[in-house]
């Protein structure tokens, strides 16, 4: 059985690294969606485009040893956190870091390319309060990320605030202006509003607590399921352990509440439409 988890962390650092790989695998998992922390996270001070760039080859390594030394099929994610933006942006000037920023995109789209990742990601709004200048400009940014992902035909991965249904209808429009194509655009942490998500043609990834996986089957099977594990030795299993998407899974599927269809659908043909991978059959 294939198990995908669309957005998990690694942090040879702070964190398990192999290990937690390694428990994913153990529980189940096949396939990781691997997603770029933070230039600070991985030992760059994340203050201009090229320690971004920095840390995405960087993580882009982290990504080819998951692969090499673990079972598990590993893809890269790579961008800028709208947290480094406003960090950037707090020290060195909006228009700075703007430029920066869309400098250390557009790396990330030629990685995307060269076939080193999959997806340009986490982009997006900061999901904290900030003044309406950087909130306006995190807006121009995500835009810029989706029009380079439009360019390579690649997906997007975002970071936002939280959702509902009515920021849900506000994204559809930035897609329609970019004119991506809506379910490469993956809204990371998603709530599990899976028909709205449908309505707006972008791809939800909903975090796979209980409560929301529940919620989501019972609107049917076009979501992808993630932890946003984030391999922090001092917030172990946040936001969830790394075993929770094979365990979730596996007990949906003995109980009922999952058909095998549904499965096949979560786990191999919504990644597969998404990025354009070849999830293989074991």
């Amino acid at each position: 059985m294939i198990i995908w988890d669309d957005h998990f962390h690694v942090d040879p650092y702070k964190g398990l690294f192999l290990e937690a790989v390694r428990q994913f695998h153990r529980a189940g998992g096949t396939h990781l969606v691997v997603v770029y922390k933070t230039a600070h996270d991985y030992g760059f001070p994340g203050l201009n485009a090229e320690d971004f760039m920095r840390a995405m080859d960087f993580h882009i390594g982290l990504v080819e040893r998951i692969n090499e030394e673990t079972p598990v099929k590993a893809y890269a994610v790579v961008g800028v956190h709208p947290a480094e933006f406003v960090y950037l942006a707090e020290q060195k000037g909006l228009e700075y870091a703007k430029n920066e920023v869309m400098k250390a995109l557009e790396y990330a789209q030629r990685l995307c390319l060269e076939g080193k990742a999959i997806a340009i990601g986490e982009i997006g709004r900061p999901h904290y309060e900030v003044s309406e200048e950087i909130w306006n400009a995190s807006i121009e940014l995500m835009k810029y990320g989706m029009s380079l992902a439009k360019e390579a035909d690649c997906a997007v991965q975002l970071h936002t605030e939280s959702f509902d249904e009515e920021k849900f209808r506000e994204l559809g429009e930035y897609v329609r202006e970019v004119g991506i194509k809506p379910y490469k655009v993956v809204k990371h942490f998603s709530p599990p509003l899976v028909k709205v998500a449908e309505e707006v043609g972008v791809f939800p990834s909903i975090i796979a607590s209980k409560k929301n996986i529940k919620a989501a089957i019972e609107q049917g099977n076009r979501f992808m399921m993630e932890t946003d594990y984030i391999d922090d030795k001092r917030r172990p299993g946040a936001v969830l352990g790394p075993k929770t998407v094979p365990k979730r899974t596996k007990a949906f599927l003995q109980n009922g509440l999952f058909t095998e269809e549904d499965v096949y659908k979560i786990h191999v043909e919504n990644p597969r439409k998404v990025y354009e991978v070849e999830v293989e059959e074991d």
